[in-house]
């Protein structure tokens, strides 16, 4: 395996995406300019213009034909983005079905975006009115997303967008930019209008063109930094932002410990634990921790890496070689700061070995800071409270998982938690396309999941008679 070089500009406006895996080039866009962006906003507006005014009929034909587009070339699709992002083929199938479901599910959801009526003769004397309440749309949206899901983190922006009845542009990673390019084409193709669902390319630059620009609405996936710096250029415009997490997964002694075990195993390896609400660190109870710490191990002996495109990869590549010298710098210092390497610890250009370590300290970068790449860091612990303490304490808070069958622990955790989520006998990476999904503190703004996207990207009207 040759050694991955990073997207780069092959040009002044030419962005050269290449695989992780073996540095062969994928594809080449062209890098948006001042102009590029500009225009698009325009046409954006134009569309919204007119597209506000369309039916929920006409909003959820036109999501359910982009998501029979891109059904119609989910292979396709699913080999654009394991050569782009470096994920398995059966990872980047499963995303293309996932984005699929969004899409299709954001239509449907169209039906709950109801309003209210309330009479406002509440007091006595009060004028005898009736205030109807209803969601409009907010206007251009501009969604900014990651590399690691490329396609269906991009569609939980654009689906509920459009069935809100707004317009969108977008800015995808120029690390993994193809998949994204190709649903807006598609989305031509499905009918959508011109200007409705507009695509550049770029990178933080053209981001904050679009957070400065024309826009009603930002909704940004990525890290806390960036999202800092989108949030001050916006202005106040109305940010919808997640960023990131350092998920917490508790095993109490009561717990499934076969089942931990493979969470603990699947969520954190997926995609080369490029995921922001993976498992970050591993809270194993003293009591348990010994025989957790040998079942983990037995399993990553079965985590196969390699190339991507092959259908017997388990894990494949981060997303380019800095970012595993990375994850290989934080390991290290972990070890130097006291934790010990049960498995793995050794990477191989953009191939990092899924890695278990034992007795990480608190105060180490590793655990006090997201990590994306495949490291299980364990935290040996005895008392929950301590545990709930040492998580609130952190700069993050978007989901968690605790395995347990005391329900008075359950109840205790969950309401203790500073976090967006809590799952119970699940991984902190556990999420469903209609279910609320965001954290608190450094993870976000707001929340994603169809439902709650959909009046996120609305607008609420009071009218009164």
């Amino acid at each position: 395996m040759t050694l991955a070089k990073p997207a780069r500009a092959a040009a002044a406006s030419l962005i050269e995406v290449v695989n992780p895996f073996d540095g062969s080039p994928v594809g080449q866009l062209r890098q948006a300019d001042e102009v590029a962006v500009a225009e698009a906003l325009r046409k954006a507006r134009r569309a919204w213009s007119e597209f506000r005014f369309s039916t929920p009929a006409e909003r959820k034909a036109l999501l359910h034909r982009l998501a029979d587009r891109l059904g119609d070339e989910a292979e396709a699709m699913a080999q654009t983005i394991c050569a782009e992002v470096g994920k398995t083929i059966t990872e980047a199938r499963n995303e293309v079905r996932r984005a699929r479901n969004t899409l299709r599910l954001s239509g449907d959801a169209i039906t709950v975006l109801h309003g209210e009526v309330l009479p406002t003769a509440i007091v006595p004397g009060a004028p005898d009115k009736q205030a109807v309440i209803t969601h409009e749309p907010a206007g251009v949206v501009g969604a900014i997303t990651p590399f690691n899901y490329p396609l269906n983190l991009l569609c939980h922006k654009l689906g509920p967008a459009i069935a809100a009845g707004n317009a969108v542009v977008a800015k995808p990673s120029p690390k993994a930019p193809l998949a994204a390019q190709r649903l807006a084409e598609l989305a031509a193709e499905a009918g959508f209008p011109d200007g409705l669902f507009g695509i550049v390319h770029g990178g933080a630059d053209v981001a904050a063109m679009i957070a400065s620009g024309d826009i009603d609405l930002l909704s940004f996936t990525g890290g806390p930094a960036a999202g800092l710096a989108l949030k001050n250029a916006s202005g106040l415009v109305r940010c919808l932002m997640e960023l990131g997490g350092n998920d917490p997964l508790i095993v109490m002694p009561d717990a499934d410990l076969d089942r931990a075990a493979e969470v603990a195993i699947a969520h954190r390896f997926e995609i080369a634990g490029q995921s922001c609400a993976a498992v970050k660190r591993l809270y194993l109870h003293e009591a348990i921790r010994e025989t957790m710490i040998e079942r983990i191990a037995a399993r990553i002996a079965a985590v196969t890496t390699g190339d991507p495109a092959d259908a017997g990869t388990v894990m494949g590549t981060v997303i380019d070689e800095p970012a595993a010298a990375e994850v290989e710098r934080r390991v290290r210092l972990a070890v130097a700061d006291g934790a010990r390497i049960v498995a793995g610890g050794s990477r191989r250009g953009t191939l990092f070995a899924p890695t278990l370590l034992d007795s990480v300290p608190a105060q180490t970068e590793l655990v006090r800071s997201e990590t994306f790449g495949p490291v299980l860091a364990v935290r040996r612990f005895d008392d929950p409270d301590a545990v709930i303490a040492e998580i609130n304490a952190g700069a993050y808070g978007l989901q968690a998982g605790l395995f347990t069958n005391d329900h008075a622990l359950v109840k205790r955790v969950g309401r203790r938690l500073r976090v967006g989520g809590v799952m119970v006998n699940e991984g902190p990476d556990f999420r469903a396309e209609n279910v609320p999904f965001g954290g608190i503190k450094s993870s976000g703004l707001g929340r994603e999941g169809i439902h709650m996207t959909l009046r996120e990207m609305s607008e609420t009207k009071v009218v009164i008679d």
